[in-house]
């Protein structure tokens, strides 16, 4: 089984295309199969429906959350497809399983006045200060996912016409920068990347950690927990949070969902739709103001 998930993981990683952090979730979920049936001396070729709901029921026996087992179990289905595909197996074991239903919560969004509180935190006083401040005002004001941030070059940003370019494998979006992301953005990559940064001619990456090397998502994470503590912000902040106030934060100020959208890579716009029930208050306003009757 060992060669097989080794034959797997190269063709999801050279066929699909998939990012780092994808890659690493299906071989996460595979290992965990594989270790799961070796325990029970299950042969993975010739494994049965009630062998895979077992091991469901393994995983909720081990608080594994609705979410995971789905993730779980679409990394075993692709895995079994290949299988097929490569004539190892006739059949998909997993196909006759159904993922458990997964509640859909609300995303946990900052308060504009939380985000002001946060993005006061860092001092320009010194280099990782400076570096802060542009990460955090940068974040809130394209709503990159932490990989797509991480992993922007210092060439993937147009400081003339104010936009940074977020690539993936499939496609490419032009996200406009704010007037104080950008003012904090300059302020980072004329005075203290320069300094950071060893050898600037061999490293073009625009966030970079102490040691000049690209920030990792740990790192940015640490970061943004650092300045939440500072701050005395009650709610739990991750980069993703920001990425959930940027949407609400539009959407509460008039923009388009379409343009949303567009802005967050969103190839279905249900995903965008989650944040309608943060507009909730700025319609009511707006009809409290605007119609005859109310």
């Amino acid at each position: 089984m060992e060669k097989e998930i080794k034959l797997f993981l190269d063709f999801i990683q050279n066929d699909k295309k998939l990012s780092d952090n994808t890659l690493q979730s299906y071989k996460r979920d595979i290992l965990q199969y594989e270790e799961y049936i070796n325990k029970e001396n299950i042969d993975y070729i010739n494994i049965s429906l009630t062998d895979i709901q077992n091991y469901v029921k393994f995983l909720q026996k081990n608080a594994k959350k609705s979410s995971t087992i789905s993730r779980n179990l679409a990394s075993i289905r692709s895995f079994y497809n290949f299988l097929q595909r490569t004539k190892k197996v006739g059949s998909n074991p997993v196909e006759g399983i159904q993922s458990p239903k997964i509640e859909k919560k609300a995303p946990s969004v900052l308060s504009s006045q939380e985000v002001e509180l946060l993005l006061e935190q860092p001092s320009n006083a010194d280099l990782k200060g400076i570096r802060d401040k542009a990460m955090l005002e940068f974040a809130y004001a394209t709503g990159m996912r932490v990989t797509e941030i991480i992993s922007l070059n210092i060439e993937d940003v147009n400081f003339e016409d104010g936009f940074a370019v977020c690539r993936t494998s499939t496609k490419e979006r032009h996200i406009p920068l704010g007037s104080m992301s950008l003012k904090a953005l300059k302020s980072y990559v004329d005075s203290a990347r320069p300094i950071l940064i060893k050898d600037i001619d061999k490293n073009n990456a625009l966030f970079v950690n102490i040691n000049g090397k690209r920030l990792t998502r740990q790192g940015f994470w640490k970061i943004v927990k650092l300045y939440k503590d500072q701050a005395h912000i009650s709610k739990d902040i991750t980069p993703h949070v920001l990425r959930h106030s940027f949407a609400a934060h539009l959407l509460q100020n008039g923009a388009e969902l379409k343009a949303i959208q567009t802005m967050l890579g969103h190839s279905d716009i249900s995903s965008t739709q989650v944040y309608m029930q943060f507009q909730d208050e700025s319609i009511k306003n707006v009809y409290r103001k605007a119609h005859p009757r109310a």
